[in-house]
């Protein structure tokens, strides 16, 4: 099969893929599968990482539906060249995929009614187990309740398992279950308050297929979060996890560092590669380095222009309610990790609803699951607990990031507005930014950070206003004319005003304003303005700010 140099966005079925689109390779994921699995695997990733495509692709290659069709879609992919060995499995088995990720309801009654549309079109798939011998008529009557959506809820529980057991007979071979986004219905059910009545249909419902059932191959679940066995996989003992932080399959999702540079050859921009790392790299799944592949994929198809791609506007309510009940301190320490920082945390995967907002850990723990956070080494075991460095990845999450936690600070009585911050800020009206500026630094900082000097104050204003990209291009420490300015601040619409920030330390704060105007001069005196010339922006508001502790002074012109 020719290969395609067009970049699927949002397209999730393999065929599809690939015969439209460009595809990075993962059928390797099939080799390793037969050579071993577990009876159920859960494999949890951040959305928008290809879990729904790494499922239709294992659909394809095991189902016997239209079996000889879909064995060319896997010509010259690597698990074609692993041999007939493996080719063998190809159509070799019943199988059923199903995706949970549209249950989204408000209530229960509604996910109920979404469920049996779900269990409705999946049994019109397979309609000719009705038309066959295989079912006695309970069974038929069954059936039918499924496919004209008759049935109950407590009916809708089994209707996953029985599936499985009328194409094991129909088969003679038990079947393989696909799961894609479990996890989506109990989300919402928690945000909307029918939790209790979704987590016993949801047990039941997993239950019923996965444990002690001999009609069962083997399945894969792909989620967000691993919510915790005692609330759902119940005496489960034959499940495996393959999460974020630890398990297998580290590369099946997201795109590696061998995979990123072979894209940048297909699309004749291997230069990009150390832009494409600062912004879409950074991830660490059990050990190994991964890249975003919404993000580089978008990236690519815009024809290489760095931006914010990624925006997790699903599933994240509970991180931004966790963020709304975080106290000073963590705020403290959710600041400095936008200012390159990192924090040691406990990380409990196993996530059990009721206790979100009791558990410390937790913040952390959803952060690192739903992609805000990566460990910066793989996590270690200490006792019971898992334990990670955690570091925001990449500068795409950083921008995301930022607005999450500064819309946090700001619901603190008393603190800063970030929108007066940044029209200040871009309008030249020093005395507003001065008093912004100063209220960050006095809500977020202590007197021991602000003991690190520069480079502190450096990394406090970058974190803030990185929450401008991508309307605006954000550069620090870049060499112009004859030295580095600090902090620049580039208008996409280049009718609008730049921004240029250099920072001095006063040593007392009587020196404050004098220091403020040195480092005023040093712009002009050093050209840092020669980047803006070179970008064709005309106006650029200057500000050179002194810090002394928890105090600044600004001065001001414009070009």
């Amino acid at each position: 099969m020719k290969q395609r140099y067009v970049m699927p966005v949002g397209v999730d079925d393999f065929r599809k893929v690939r015969n439209e689109y460009y595809y990075v390779d993962k059928t390797d994921f099939i080799r390793s599968l037969i050579d071993v699995h577990s009876q159920a695997t859960l494999i949890t990733r951040p959305r928008r990482f290809g879990k729904t495509l790494a499922l239709s692709m294992l659909y394809y290659f095991f189902t016997i539906e239209n079996a000889e069709e879909n064995r060319a879609i896997f010509e010259g992919t690597a698990i074609e060249k692993a041999g007939e060995k493996y080719m063998a499995f190809q159509g070799s088995k019943p199988t059923i995929f199903v995706s949970l990720k549209d249950i989204k309801q408000a209530n229960f009654e509604n996910m109920i009614k979404k469920f049996s549309a779900l269990m409705q079109n999946l049994y019109r798939s397979y309609k000719y187990l009705l038309e066959s011998e295989c079912l006695d008529d309970s069974e038929q009557a069954y059936f039918e309740s499924v496919l004209f959506r008759r049935a109950n809820d407590v009916d809708l529980q089994d209707s996953l398992k029985n599936l499985t057991t009328w194409l094991n007979r129909y088969h003679k071979k038990p079947a393989l279950v696909l799961i894609d986004e479990y996890d989506a219905p109990i989300q919402y059910a928690f945000d909307y308050g029918y939790y209790d009545e979704a987590i016993t249909f949801m047990r039941n419902y997993l239950s019923a297929v996965l444990k002690s059932n001999p009609d069962l191959d083997f399945a894969i679940l792909t989620g967000v979060l691993r919510i915790a066995k005692e609330s759902i996989f119940s005496s489960l003992n034959n499940l495996e996890v393959a999460s974020v932080a630890s398990g297998r399959y580290q590369n099946v999702m997201g795109f590696d560092d061998d995979e990123i540079k072979q894209i940048t050859v297909d699309f004749h921009c291997p230069d990009k590669l150390p832009e494409i790392k600062k912004w879409y790299d950074g991830y660490n799944f059990s050990g190994t380095n991964i890249y975003n592949p919404w993000s580089v994929i978008n990236y690519i198809l815009h024809d290489c222009n760095p931006s914010i791609y990624w925006l997790n506007t699903s599933g994240n309510s509970i991180v931004k309610e966790l963020l709304k009940r975080t106290d000073k301190e963590q705020a403290q320490e959710l600041q400095a990790l936008l200012q390159g920082g990192s924090v040691n945390a406990k990380i409990d995967e196993g996530v059990i609803y009721s206790d979100i907002y009791k558990n410390r850990n937790a913040l952390y723990t959803m952060l690192l699951t739903t992609g805000y956070l990566t460990p910066v080494s793989k996590p270690v075991t200490r006792g019971f607990m898992l334990s990670a460095v955690l570091r925001i990845p990449n500068r795409e999450i950083a921008s995301v990031y930022a607005t999450e936690i500064v819309e946090r600070i700001e619901n603190m009585e008393g603190n800063p507005n970030l929108l007066n911050f940044l029209e200040d800020l871009l309008s030249g009206n020093a005395e507003g930014f001065s008093d912004e500026l100063n209220k960050y630094l006095l809500t977020l900082t202590s007197y021991y950070d602000t003991a690190n000097k520069e480079t502190f104050y450096h990394g406090f204003v970058l974190g803030i206003v990185a929450t401008l990209m991508p309307e605006y291009k954000i550069l620090s420490n870049r060499e112009s004319g004859y030295g580095r300015f600090d902090i620049a601040i580039f208008p996409e619409n280049k009718s609008k005003n730049g921004v240029i920030m250099e920072f001095k330390v006063a040593e007392k704060e009587s020196e404050l304003h004098q220091t403020a105007e040195v480092a005023l001069s040093q712009i002009d005196d050093m050209e840092y303005m020669a980047e803006f010339k070179n970008e064709g922006i005309d106006n650029v508001w200057k500000y050179g700010i002194s810090f002394c502790g928890k105090k600044c002074a600004i001065a001001t012109k414009v070009r």
